[in-house]
Parts: C-alpha cells; sequence; structure tokens
C-alpha cells in the first residue's frame, strides 16, 4: 500500500469519526416532528461518501458532478423536471411559463411565500438579477454563462410576482434550463460573490432556497449540510413534502474507491457515489443496494479533434473507430449498468438517433485506410509518414469512471493497427489546463448529462465545452456546418424541429468521423439497507429531501 492510500484512509477515517460522533448528536436533539408511526423516521445524519471535492459552488459550474451534489440540495429553481418522465412542473413559480410563438420570451409567475436561508426573500429582482448573471455571466468576476442557457438578452421585473425573460433568438430549451442545477437561484448576497467566491473554503457563503444549507465545511474533506427547518415549497410531486426527514447530511471526501466502498459495506457510511463496475458484486454481496441512474446526455465517449494535422485525414479518424473494439472495452471493465452505446446521445436522451452499425470494430479496413492515406508500419510497430510517427494523446477522465483502464486497453487495440496513443498524466487541474489545448490533447475523453435537446449542443459547440476544439485563432468555427446544426438544436422552436436538427448532429459526427460514443454512463450508488427515499434529479445528481434512515 502508497503513501497516497495511508492518507487517504487516515483522512477519510478521521472524517467519518467526526461524522459518526456528530450523528449521534443530532440523533438525540433531533427537532423534526416525528411524520407518525407507520410511515418514516425523522432525525439523523446522514453519511454520503463522494469520489472527488468540489471545485466550485457558482450554479453553471455545478455539471462537475460534485459540485452538482451540492448545488441540487442548496438550491430551488423555477420548474423541476421529473427525473422519470423528463416532464416539466412549477417549483417556485407558480406555473409553466407563458412562452411567445417563436419562444423568445418567457413570462413566469413567482411564489409569494419563498425564502433565502438568510432570510430574505424571492423577489422578482432577485430572480432577474440570477438569470441575467447566469445568461449573461460576468468576465470581471470570472463567473461563466451558464451552458444551459442559449440566446439570452435581458430580464423584466413586470411586477411584484412576475417576471419575463427575452431572447435574441428562439430559445426552446430555456424552460428545461431553469429546471437544472446549473440555474439554482441564489440570495442577492451570493449573487456578488467571484469565481474565487464560490471556491472551495467558502461553501457556507452560498445561501440558497433549498432543503439545506452548509453548517460547517473542512476544506478538502468533508461538509455538513444542515436541514432547513422552515423549507415548505418542495415541487408537487416530490414524495415528501416540508422540512427534510434527516437532520443532516455529512459529505465525505472518499477518493479511494477500495477505502470507499470498504466504509460503505463495513457500516460505516450510508450512501457512496461512484461504486465501480468491479465492487457492484461486493456490493450487493454484502446485502447492500445498487442505484444506477442514467444521465440522458451524451455518451461517454472519445473526441476526435479534427483540426490537428495528425486528425485532419478522415481516413486517420475511420482508421481510429474501426480499430477500437467497443464492445471488448464494455464487456472487460464494465457491467450491465453501462450498455454500448448506439449513437453519440444516450438512448433515453431527447432527440436520441440511432447510429446503426456505425462504430463497428474492423481492423483489416483500419489498416488499409491507414495505408491509404500514406502511414506505413515502423520496424517497432508504429506507423510513420515523412518521419513523423502516428503518436496521439488522450486525457484521462477523471469524473468518469475507469477511464484510465478504459484509455490503456484502447491505446492497446489501437497498437494493432499501428497508432500511438499515450495517456496525459496530471491531476484534475493539470487535465483541465491541457483539455482547451490542441496540441497537447487530440483525443478528449469526456461526457455531458442533461435532459434536454441542448446538451448536444453543450459537449461540441464552440460556445460551450467545444470538445472537439472546432474553433479557428480568429474564434470562428473550422467546420461551420456543424456549428450551424448545433446552433438550429438551440433554437428550433419546435420540438419537431429541435428532434429534426438533434439527428442532423448526430449524423454529421457520424459521416465525419469526430465522436466515438463508448457507452452510456449512469451514476451509480450504493445504499444501506436502512436507507430509504433516496433519489436523483433527472441526470443522477442527489436528492437528499426525501431520505429516511430506518432505525
Amino acid at each position: 500500500m502508497n503513501r497516497t492510500t495511508h492518507r487517504h484512509r487516515a483522512a477519510l477515517a478521521l472524517a467519518l469519526a467526526s461524522a459518526i460522533a456528530l450523528t449521534a448528536c443530532s440523533a438525540s436533539e433531533a427537532s423534526a416532528p416525528q411524520p407518525g408511526s407507520d410511515g418514516p423516521t425523522a432525525g439523523g445524519t446522514l453519511t454520503y461518501l463522494e469520489h472527488q471535492a468540489y471545485t466550485s459552488l457558482y450554479p453553471p459550474s455545478a455539471g462537475f458532478y460534485p459540485n452538482g451534489a451540492l448545488v441540487n440540495n442548496l438550491t430551488a429553481r423555477l420548474l423541476h423536471q421529473d427525473p422519470e418522465t423528463l416532464e416539466l412542473e412549477p417549483w417556485l413559480a407558480t406555473a409553466l411559463p407563458e412562452v411567445n410563438e417563436d419562444a423568445t420570451e418567457y413570462t413566469f409567475d413567482l411564489r409569494t411565500d419563498v425564502t433565502y436561508s438568510d432570510g430574505t426573500p424571492l423577489t422578482a429582482e432577485n430572480v432577474v438579477a440570477n438569470l441575467d448573471l447566469f445568461g449573461q455571466g460576468d468576465t470581471d468576476r470570472a463567473l461563466i454563462v451558464s451552458e444551459a442557457i442559449n440566446n439570452y438578452e435581458r430580464g423584466e421585473v413586470v411586477d411584484d410576482d412576475t417576471v419575463r425573460f427575452h431572447f435574441s433568438a428562439p430559445a426552446p430549451g430555456f424552460a428545461q434550463a431553469v429546471s437544472t442545477i446549473n440555474s439554482g437561484l441564489l440570495a442577492d448576497a451570493s449573487l456578488e460573490l467571484d469565481s474565487e467566491g464560490f471556491g472551495p473554503g467558502n461553501a457556507q457563503r452560498i445561501i440558497g432556497a433549498g432543503p439545506f444549507t452548509v453548517a460547517s465545511e473542512q476544506l478538502g474533506t468533508s461538509i455538513r449540510l444542515a436541514a432547513r427547518e422552515d423549507y415548505d415549497w418542495a415541487p408537487p410531486s416530490a414524495a415528501h413534502q416540508g422540512r427534510p426527514l434527516v437532520d443532516a447530511v455529512d459529505v465525505v471526501i472518499a477518493p479511494e474507491d477500495s477505502v470507499r466502498i470498504g466504509s460503505l459495506t463495513s457500516g460505516q457510511a450510508h450512501i457512496a457515489r461512484q461504486v465501480e463496475p468491479q465492487h457492484e458484486a461486493q456490493v450487493t454481496a454484502a446485502g447492500l443496494e445498487v442505484v444506477a441512474a442514467q444521465t440522458n446526455g451524451v455518451n461517454n465517449g472519445l473526441s476526435l479533434r479534427f483540426d490537428h494535422p495528425l486528425l485532419s485525414d478522415i481516413r486517420v479518424r475511420q482508421a481510429i473507430i474501426a480499430g477500437i473494439d467497443r464492445q471488448e472495452v464494455v464487456d472487460s471493465i464494465f457491467s450491465a449498468e453501462y450498455p454500448l452505446a448506439t449513437s453519440s446521445l444516450s438512448r433515453t436522451a431527447l432527440g436520441y438517433e440511432e447510429q446503426a452499425d456505425a462504430y463497428a470494430v474492423d481492423r483489416e479496413r483500419a489498416n488499409a485506410l491507414l495505408d491509404e492515406a500514406g502511414w506505413t508500419l515502423g520496424s517497432d510497430g508504429i506507423r510513420t509518414r515523412d518521419g513523423e510517427r502516428l503518436h496521439l494523446v488522450v486525457n484521462e477522465a477523471l469524473p468518469q469512471p475507469r477511464s484510465r483502464d478504459v484509455i490503456t486497453l484502447i491505446s492497446q487495440q489501437l497498437r494493432e493497427i499501428g497508432v500511438e496513443l499515450e495517456l496525459f498524466q496530471g491531476d484534475q487541474a493539470a487535465q483541465t489546463a491541457a483539455s482547451s489545448d490542441i496540441e497537447q490533447i487530440q483525443i478528449y475523453h469526456s461526457m455531458v448529462g442533461r435532459a434536454d435537446f441542448d446538451v448536444i449542443k453543450s459537449q461540441y459547440s464552440i460556445d460551450n465545452r467545444n470538445t472537439l476544439a472546432n474553433r479557428d485563432a480568429d474564434g470562428e468555427p473550422i467546420d461551420a456546418e456543424l456549428e450551424a446544426l448545433l446552433q438550429q438544436v438551440a433554437s428550433e422552436p419546435t420540438a419537431e424541429g429541435r428532434v429534426t436538427a438533434s439527428a442532423a448532429v448526430q449524423a454529421h459526427l457520424t459521416e465525419q468521423a469526430y465522436v466515438l460514443p463508448l457507452f452510456e454512463e449512469p451514476q451509480v450508488y450504493g445504499l444501506q439497507p436502512v436507507v430509504h427515499g433516496f433519489e436523483t434529479e433527472s441526470v443522477g445528481r442527489p436528492s437528499f429531501a426525501g431520505v429516511w434512515l430506518e432505525d
């Protein structure tokens, strides 16, 4: 065992010991009323093990799952999306919005009984200030524009409890956007923070209208969420209404897989996120439940950055795709919870269009394509052309399950056709810094979850994640057709038009050999038998308000 593992275990043991001590205290001092002898039991502290520490609690940055787990429970939104049906319903709005014919104006009536955890009321002015920030960003404070909001122009206070939002072009995804954690509403005091203020060490400064508040934070180790006593505006479809049933949630950072799973199965924790496929049997054998929540978005896969000289020839990209055996990846590394991808989008995603037989392994074809492109095998088995090796670098997607194992196997497969694939080394900060540099990363491993048509734009548009690096030195798209198709997904005012636009994007990605989808990535949790009422939102982030612990 190495020193890092020792340190992780020591830190986790200390955090868990603190959580257990605090749990005993809060259980004996539970202030919540008991729901009834034949119903759930109120009180106690839930211990939740997280794979990574959060990096920002600014809602538009909540796509990173450790960020989103916190933002989802600290904030409330104008609308709520049912995680099963994906239908929208009112939350802090009194009804679904009124939308004009071309989806450039949205009008919401607001509840008048909602307050933030600092006691300030939810007002029309405050809601407009939130969406203006999320829709426009603030470069002076290093606060990004939300990738969930497109074509935003401005918000308007119509009256004390009515707001209207205006867009420069149709924004058919806006209703769903305001149901996401990226649009979690904040009190005025939190809206004044800069990027650093939303970062680690400042969690108590994040003031939302959600069911929990931040009671304490131990930097990089744990965060305690406390139930908000006066929370009384859960979405109508929520199984539990009112104050959360548990008194608190201790979110403990446990990056080492064996430590996290061992702590869960030994009963030191109630829930653990990111139960890796190789540990699922261990969890179920211990009598615990495995919950796999769908993420409803762009599949776990590889983006081939076609503007790099080594990948600019479509024959090379096609050869890489034909040289990778995705079924072997899924069968040898994952479980039945990770179905083989059949398009860049998950089968449960809005706009999904199957790309039949597009990603079949065919190494004979792969070799022929590389021969045709002028790449010849060297004495060491790696292809060269004009003295240059066919050497490509891929990032390690640390938030994604078993990324290193996936890349290791794929590199072995590609070597069989003479392609050398190197895994970029480094922690999350190093991976993030290198990801935007095509000279450092030519193949990008990632995924993104969102239960809306716009998710495909979020992944590939130059305005958002731009995983294909489709932007030239002047900021213009290199493949203008792709960017136009992505903008069409975000701007078509009808659902039928968005389905057609999304299908066109998926077909273009396939025809140009830009992406290789690997598998549909869930969020996998392990739960102790005493945990009841656990749910996730529409892309698999935990919701703690309805959780209760059996005596």
